[in-house]
């Protein structure tokens, strides 16, 4: 019997690892829906190949394109999610980026039997809506970004009393290596240049910041209930150790993958009751075991580091520091802004006076998460002077 499955960010680079291991197991999924935004050209082949019952576009002028193109076909193209009619579905991945997915994520939680979540700004803002959803619903979350599916293999058969600490692992990005005096004068197309992961632009900048690292210890301690002291992260250019779990027994484990994220997708779809080269081969030249490297971050290239000790402050401090960052990382994609006022505009938000104001509130729906959001991106276009 064939499963159903959506897939919320169809042609992002996680959308199309979940659909290349479709493409190897055709007879044992139907498409039911599929959501993009931007880019028409793959849209459209996507409805040809896949011809979904469902087919969201964000963006008003592509979906008017595509929606003109394919007004004879049975595919039913709409630009929100309000209009469609769904039933139980078995499998949906959500992969759209930005606090832009939470909305349609939440919605999909109230008729998914599993959600592969690959959009770590929805847990991050909205993880108590979504938990609250899941339980009424019986939705099962399971993640499926590397670090965050490597910990939810480690911890399922684990007490969390018995974890003394985890650590997340990061490449360091395209300028680990870089002096502080080189930071000054990166060009978007530089930061771009991801030396271990093929990924979006939102999140690449995020590793070149490490600022995708302090997401992601946002995001364990809400999907794992793991306090903020027993979390910490290491610098490991391997790319191959996602994440190390060390217990209070002496011992020590962590997961080995390489750097492909039809990997952890992959056993996430399947139970992990599956043959990994069926679905991925790896023709680079393999890392040996041996040669494993780990260090500490280092602050003077990676000033983002010091929010770790703020992620906590109050409740929505978590939802302030992803807005800015979005927003900024947007703005520099633009050239509007250089590369170290990601990390210096963050933490100054942190301390402005009408921070706290906003951070205080415990957010009830989406609206209230929309309010503080949209103060952050307001707030600094206008202390950047900028009006667009």
């Amino acid at each position: 019997m064939k499963k159903n499955i959506s897939i919320l960010g169809s042609t992002g680079s996680v959308g199309l690892s979940s659909l290349k291991i479709i493409d190897r197991k055709r007879q044992l999924f139907r498409i039911i829906l599929l959501a993009a935004n931007n880019n028409y050209k793959l849209i459209c082949k996507q409805i040809k190949i896949y011809k979904p019952k469902y087919f969201i576009i964000n963006n008003s002028k592509v979906f008017k394109k595509v929606k003109n193109k394919f007004k004879n076909k049975k595919v039913k193209i709409f630009n929100n999610f309000k209009k469609i009619n769904l039933k139980k579905i078995d499998i949906s991945i959500a992969a759209i980026p930005g606090i832009a997915g939470l909305e349609p994520t939440l919605l999909l939680i109230k008729y998914s039997k599993k959600i592969l979540i690959a959009n770590k700004e929805s847990v991050i803002c909205g993880w108590p809506l979504m938990k609250k959803l899941a339980v009424k619903n019986k939705t099962s979350i399971i993640p499926v970004d590397s670090e965050h599916y490597s910990i939810f293999k480690l911890i399922e058969n684990l007490d969390r009393k018995e974890i003394e600490k985890i650590y997340i692992t990061a490449s360091g990005g395209p300028f680990l290596n870089y002096k502080k005096k080189q930071m000054h004068k990166i060009s978007p197309e530089e930061a771009l240049r991801h030396p271990k992961w093929k990924m979006g632009k939102k999140i690449t900048i995020d590793s070149s910041t490490l600022m995708n690292k302090i997401l992601e210890l946002i995001e364990a301690q809400k999907l794992f209930d793991i306090p903020n002291n027993k979390l910490d992260i290491l610098i490991h250019p391997n790319s191959l150790v996602h994440a190390i779990i060390k217990i209070k027994n002496g011992l020590s484990m962590f997961i080995y993958h390489d750097t492909s994220m039809i990997i952890p997708l992959a056993n996430a779809m399947f139970d992990g009751k599956l043959n990994i080269k069926e679905f991925y081969k790896n023709n680079k030249n393999k890392e040996k075991l041996e040669n494993l490297v780990f260090s500490k971050v280092d602050k003077n290239i990676f000033p983002v580091i010091n929010l770790k000790n703020r992620l906590n402050e109050y409740p929505s401090t978590s939802i302030i520091i992803n807005a800015a960052n979005e927003i900024l990382v947007e703005l520099f994609l633009k050239k509007k802004i250089p590369f170290l006022s990601i990390s210096k505009t963050i933490l100054k938000i942190l301390n402005d006076r009408n921070y706290k104001k906003y951070a205080i509130t415990n957010p009830k729906n989406i609206h209230e998460i929309t309010k503080i959001d949209k103060w952050v991106r307001e707030h600094i276009k206008k202390e950047l002077n900028l009006n667009d």
